[in-house]
């Protein structure tokens, strides 16, 4: 994701360290220190998309941009006030046709002949351009003399480009035709059909969460494979002390028909033929996080843990087509009816980050969340965040230089209040109480990888892949 040995483009600036604190500098708030970042972020988007990005942040700060030829440099008009004169200039880099690198610098420039003055009055210490920056368009009466990263314009960057909102595609999203499904280390040939599941190691923490009747629900940023199998990690923990479960997860009450049979079936081919082939959820034209491979994954392993003896359901509680408030009340009473069925199982529930609220948002009054209605019925109910580090995850999002919906791989970064410290080790950390967004608590995750859908068309024969990392 990062690469090593990161071009500063610090030339000349002796003694402007302190001047550049929080620009060529970044606040890492493990240490409580301004640091200089020792690697470079690689994002996951075209070069164009990614550079495009960063014009569009200079010129909501009223910069005009210049593009060069090619589209990989532009430089802004002056910035205002900055005297000697200083203006930006970006540099992106194509690794790959999903991979880009983008450096934002800050250039100063100076008067020639003080330039050289002061070139020459420092004990034969000889300043030059970095030959990156000479092409950079002039000044008169001045030249550029050096440039330094301005980590403020990246850290934005990255906010825009890995912490936009996941659409969740309801409606208006037909199924496409598929002829058969070829399941890749999953079938009758290898014998894994009754298997015991991949519970892995228990996830730290988890023993204190199952409870006869309790409801919890995780705010799954969608398209991992890291939420799925930390969910199987808590099931294979709940059914280790006895207890009923029933995993609510986001795909459309309409397919709760093709789940149930598929529950009850020996899991061979035939069955995951009729499951998919039957869905039009898992066939949609555009996917998103929420049917992903390593989703489909789960549904297999829970029907392994039934396989073992267990009492586990699985429930489908979204909404075919509804979507803002309509949407969450009918997944808030498909979840409600669907406990009340199961009155004594301890219900884990699989859904968006907003959806898993239990308190009301703060940027629309009129908007409630599934969580919020599901709380007001069951004020035991209990919220968890995901907190993790940098990495990918399979979404849909809207790419605003197209006007068109984008799923895809994207990087994926956390806020602040989301980052999972160096230091803070996977699994579970409760609050004593329940805090103003809503939440109990955090799932700490690691980095995250992208989960593609299950299903990925047009083509005759499709292939699918059911092993996520475990951790």
């Amino acid at each position: 994701m990062r690469r090593f040995g990161m071009m500063l483009g610090l030339l000349g600036c002796v003694g402007c360290a302190i001047g550049t604190r929080g620009i060529a500098t970044q606040y890492n708030p493990e240490t409580g220190r301004y640091e200089t970042p020792t690697h470079e972020v690689i994002y996951q988007v075209p070069a164009e998309d990614a550079m495009m990005m960063a014009r569009y942040i200079l010129e909501k700060n009223r910069y005009d941009v210049m593009e060069k030829e090619g589209g990989l440099e532009m430089f802004s008009s002056f910035i205002p006030d900055a005297i000697p004169p200083e203006r930006y200039y970006i540099q992106g880099e194509r690794l790959g046709p999903r991979q880009a690198l983008v450096r934002v610098f800050r250039i100063r420039y100076t008067q020639e002949g003080s330039f050289a003055a002061e070139a020459s009055g420092r004990s034969g210490m000889q300043l030059s351009v970095p030959d990156a920056f000479t092409n950079i368009p002039g000044l008169e009466g001045y030249r550029p003399a050096h440039g330094y990263r301005d980590m403020d314009i990246e850290q934005k960057l990255l906010a825009h480009l890995e912490m936009a909102p996941a659409l969740e595609l309801v409606g208006g999203n037909p199924p496409i035709p598929i002829r058969s499904v070829v399941m890749e280390s999953w079938g009758e040939e290898t014998g894994t059909t009754s298997a015991a599941p991949a519970c892995g190691a228990p996830l730290e923490g988890a023993p204190s969460l199952p409870s006869a009747g309790g409801v919890l629900l995780v705010a799954d940023p969608l398209g991992t494979q890291e939420v799925p199998s930390a969910a199987l990690r808590m099931l294979c923990e709940a059914t280790a002390q006895e207890l009923p479960v029933t995993l609510a997860l986001s795909i459309p009450i309409s397919e709760q028909s093709l789940l149930d049979r598929y529950l009850a079936s020996d899991g061979d081919s035939a069955a995951v033929q009729e499951l998919l082939s039957g869905s039009a959820f898992w066939r949609r034209a555009y996917q998103d996080g929420r049917s992903s491979r390593a989703m489909l994954w789960l549904v297999e392993q829970t029907r392994r843990l039934r396989v073992s003896g267990n009492d586990v359901a699985v429930v489908a509680i979204d909404s075919d087509r509804a979507q803002g408030n309509e949407r969450e009340a009918q997944m808030a009473q498909h979840l409600l009816t669907a406990q009340s069925k199961r009155p004594q199982a301890w219900t884990l529930v699989l859904t968006g980050s907003v959806h898993a609220r239990t308190t009301e948002v703060s940027w629309d009054g009129d908007f409630e969340p599934m969580g919020s209605r599901v709380a007001r019925v069951l004020p035991s109910v209990r919220a968890l965040d995901v907190g993790f580090q940098r990495g990918t995850q399979f979404v849909c999002r809207y790419n605003v230089w197209d006007e068109e919906v984008e799923c895809n791989v994207f990087g994926i970064s956390p806020t602040l209040e989301a980052r999972q410290f160096s230091k803070q080790a996977a699994g579970l950390k409760l609050f004593p109480s329940q805090q103003s967004h809503g939440f109990h608590g955090w799932l700490y995750l690691g980095a995250l990888t992208a989960s593609p859908p299950a299903l990925q068309a047009p083509r005759q024969v499709t292939t699918v892949n059911h092993v996520p990392a475990t951790k």
